[in-house]
């Protein structure tokens, strides 16, 4: 059976809908198996127009308008649509649905995880809960009376203030909540069972009294002090940094083992996967401890940049995603590192958003259509969406930029905005055209800027001629020049700026807004060629080429004042030797470059965060952008006799630093994290000895460890390592773990991470390995398919027929994760003939195997 293509949806046929919600009432009795949604709505028409709402696995039990019960003939259910042709102007809507919750295995709408109640709404879930108008445009204040068995579900949680709540005959018990801010559907949350609490409170910049609780599993709350402190730290950094105080009284989060994505930012009421919230010392690497910081930190910040300005329709999802991601990673660098965390940052989009760029599955940031909704929950969006803004504070300044967020927060608070609202905004605090930047979200496709440089000695003047070009991405062969922000400054060679004409202290920003442009600098008399710094702390998600050869590079990163510009100069000179390697497999490394690495971190110990990122070598994801065909097992084999060399210039240092004592107690602070980072940099380094004894040094520091961080360094730089001293360290965690099941993900991962298709098929069969939870299932499948491209992309296929056969078993349950975990197919066209051949024959194959509509999407998308 073969499932066709989805419809597309497109930006240019939205409309707005014709009848306004002003209020509505849902009254919830909950039952595992068969839960009563009554639904009561004032609705009043705005302008002409059918009556629709949208629903899904729904059972349409009563149905009336003005008390008034509609008969089979007054109305229309047909492709998950209710239509009811005549309707007055002014009408009170109610219906009475039976859903299902236990069986909803897509964790979509109303469901059940651990026994408890759970809701998951965005982007198209409440229309599994009952029939409503499910966009994000229709915005309605929620009042909800929930009512359950008491002795099963103690507590009842929803959006917004508590009100009324008491008992019921019959062991049950109610309770009711009120959303005084009007709000989508998809921001509409539901949770009840039992839970352990952690509890605090928050005084805002007004005033104003806030109770906060973090609602876990039981017997878990100490495991939640951590996210409580990075919910409060969110709070008076945005009161701080952009005067947005919180607006309730109540802040509540609820920890789910069971939830597709990180977390839900709905209104008052968050709903987490549990794996960012949970930590403690013993169980959580300094990495858990800083996703939970800045992925709680994320969501609070929706409070502002998603709830109480929305976003007007699903195609304008950048506009609250990566705003909001922009917003974290700034308050991240503002509690941390900021050179680290721009790097890490950096990182991350080079990985997932680069990739997706340059594939099949490459879209704009604001696209022109899509095939299902959940599959534009994309790097792209989030990710390049956040750099966007970045290059928008570049472009215009902060002041300008600050200015601009008030405004909007002013201007269009309650409201479902679009991207031409927002930019209006600070086109008004700037006094530029922005209409050109905007370009940047109409274009998918990575620029790629090439840098010329030529120096005139006797007129001490340097010409820049820097151009632009966007290679082709699906349904888009061609690109027009999009403003490009570049941060640039001079360098003397030593540690120093050198003063230019309109440079302020040596630097500038240079907008390459045209194909080319050419930029004279004039130094003055007799002045020395200096170095061209540019691209500065990366202020444009764009490639940088330019013409410097490795004694080129190496000057650069010696004389960079860039923390970001330094790793990246290493970054491209380990990417070009890593090149070499792969074209001359008899040839050893480069002495001096190795040399040269190895003193750039001794250089910079005293920042042991940024000393562990220049231990980093560039994965093999990324090298595929620059070389194809691209040869996984090849790259991934030059990449390691790199990553020995390194490891043999650093014996003695890796050495000195493991023979200290990591700090104790255990702090999850910037500083502990720091120090742990390097010495987890140097365990890798060791593992990448490939020694007996390398293997014996880690066993001993396994045995030892006093935290997460190294222990799980250690067990991950010993897969690779075959015998004793691995499978007792396997062994040893598995046992030490197995009641604890967010550890027990990492177990999986470090493995999958690491081993070959018959390791992830035998992980995949694992009486721990659950189809049903998100996590487990990632934890094997895109650890083994995004993280290990050698042996995923292998050209036996047998990697692509093992994630093939775990796609087809959890599109059966789970759609949504299906579709996720096909994304690890986008970079396949960029492989070797044999891999490449595998890779089709397996997506041709799961697109002849009647795959769910999300599935499909990406499916028919890759092999486009």
């Amino acid at each position: 059976m073969r499932t066709e293509t989805p419809v597309s949806v497109k930006l240019e046929d939205y409309t707005p809908y014709p009848f306004e919600i002003d209020s509505v009432s849902l009254d919830f009795s909950l039952e595992l198996e068969a839960t009563r949604v009554r639904t009561k709505m004032s609705v009043r028409r705005v302008r002409p127009g059918e009556f629709v709402l949208d629903g899904e696995g729904l059972t349409l039990n009563d149905i009336s308008i003005d008390g008034t019960p509609l008969q089979v003939s007054d109305y229309k259910i047909a492709d998950s649509k209710l239509t009811i042709a005549d309707v007055p102007d002014t009408f009170t809507l109610e219906t009475d649905v039976t859903i299902n919750p236990k069986a909803n295995t897509a964790l979509s709408g109303l469901y059940v995880s651990a026994g408890r109640f759970c809701s998951q709404c965005e982007a198209t879930g409440f229309r599994r809960i009952t029939y409503w108008p499910d966009r994000p445009d229709v915005m309605s204040r929620f009042h909800v009376r929930i009512d359950a068995d008491k002795a099963t579900y103690p507590i009842l949680l929803s959006n917004g203030t508590p009100g009324k709540a008491g008992d019921l005959p019959g062991g049950r018990h109610f309770a009711e909540w009120d959303d005084p801010h009007p709000k989508p559907s998809y921001l509409f949350a539901l949770c009840a069972g039992d839970y352990d609490v952690w509890r605090d409170s928050f005084t805002t910049m007004n005033g104003d009294h806030v109770d906060l609780g973090v609602y876990v599993d039981k017997g878990q709350a100490d495991r939640a002090e951590w996210a409580m402190e990075s919910l409060k730290a969110s709070m008076k950094w945005d009161e701080e940094r952009f005067g947005r105080a919180y607006d309730l009284g109540v802040f509540n989060i609820v920890a789910v083992r069971d939830f597709n994505f990180g977390a839900m930012e709905n209104k008052g009421l968050n709903i987490f996967n549990s794996a960012y919230v949970l930590a403690s010392p013993d169980s959580a690497t300094d990495a858990d401890f800083e996703a939970i910081e800045s992925i709680v930190g994320h969501e609070y910040f929706h409070n502002w940049t998603g709830n109480r300005i929305t976003c007007r329709d699903w195609f304008q999802l950048c506009l609250k995603e990566g705003l909001t991601v922009f917003r974290d990673q700034e308050f991240s660098s503002d509690l941390r590192s900021r050179p680290v965390q721009r790097i890490k940052d950096v990182m991350r989009l080079r990985a997932r958003q680069f990739a997706e760029d340059g594939g099949p599955l490459a879209h704009p940031v604001r696209p022109q259509a899509y095939g299902s909704i959940d599959n534009l929950y994309t790097a792209t969006v989030y990710e390049k969406g956040a750099e966007l803004i970045r290059a928008l504070t570049v472009l215009i300044g902060d002041d300008a930029f600050n200015k601009g967020m008030q405004i909007y927060f002013d201007e269009y608070d309650g409201t479902a905005s679009t991207i031409e609202d927002f930019y209006s905004c600070f086109e008004k605090a700037s006094g530029q055209d922005l209409s050109q930047f905007r370009l940047w979200y109409a274009q998918a496709g990575t620029p790629e800027v090439t840098v010329v440089e030529e120096w005139d000695e006797a007129k001490s003047e340097l010409t820049l001629t820097l151009s632009q070009k966007t290679p082709p991405t699906p349904k888009q062969d061609t690109k027009k020049p999009v403003p490009i922000p570049l941060r640039a400054s001079l360098l003397d060679g030593k540690g120093g700026h050198v003063e230019a004409g309109g440079w302020q202290d040596g630097e500038t920003v240079i907008v390459l807004d045209e194909a080319e442009k050419t930029v004279k600098v004039n130094l003055a008399k007799g002045s020395a060629r200096p170095l061209l710094s540019i691209n500065r702390e990366f202020s444009a998600p764009v490639r940088v080429r330019r013409d410097l050869d490795k004694a080129g590079l190496l000057k650069l990163a010696a004389a960079e004042t860039d923390p970001f510009n330094i790793w990246d100069c290493f970054q491209s000179l380990a990417k070009t030797e890593i090149f070499r390697l792969l074209d001359e497999p008899q040839s050893p490394p480069d002495d001096a470059l190795v040399s040269a690495m190895a003193d750039a971190v001794r250089l910079n110990e005293s920042d042991p965060a940024f000393a562990a990122l220049l231990t980093v070598l560039p994965d093999v994801g990324e090298l595929f952008q620059d070389r194809e065909p691209a040869d996984p097992a090849g790259l991934d084999s030059a990449r390691k006799r790199l990553r020995k060399a390194f490891a043999e210039a650093l014996a003695g240092d890796i050495t000195r630093i493991l023979e200290q004592p990591s700090p104790t107690p255990f702090k999850p602070s910037a500083e502990q994290a720091g120090t742990r980072a390097l010495r987890g940099a140097m365990i890798g380094l060791t593992g990448a000895l490939g020694t007996p004894e390398a293997a014996s040094q880690l066993k001993s520091h396994f045995d030892s460890a006093s935290n997460m961080t190294e222990s799980l360094a250690c067990l991950r730089s010993l897969i690779p390592l075959p015998g004793k001293a691995r499978d007792e360290a396997i062994e040893t965690f598995y046992a030490r773990w197995k009641d604890n099941p967010l550890v027990i993900d990492k177990w999986f991962a470090v493995q999958a991470g690491q081993g070959t298709a018959e390791d992830a098929r035998r992980l995949s069969e694992h009486p721990d390995f659950d189809m049903s939870n998100p996590n487990r299932v990632r934890s094997v499948a895109a650890a083994f398919s995004m993280t290990n491209l050698a042996a995923f992309h292998a050209p036996d296929g047998k990697g692509h027929e093992v994630i093939a056969d775990i796609i087809q078993r959890a599109d059966k349950l789970n759609p949504a994760l299906a579709a996720r975990l096909l994304t690890s197919f986008e970079q396949w066209k960029k492989l070797e003939p044999k891999a490449r051949a595998s890779a089709k024959t397996v997506l041709e194959r799961l697109q002849e195997a009647g795959l769910s509509k999300n599935a499909m999407d990406i499916v028919s998308r890759a092999l486009d």
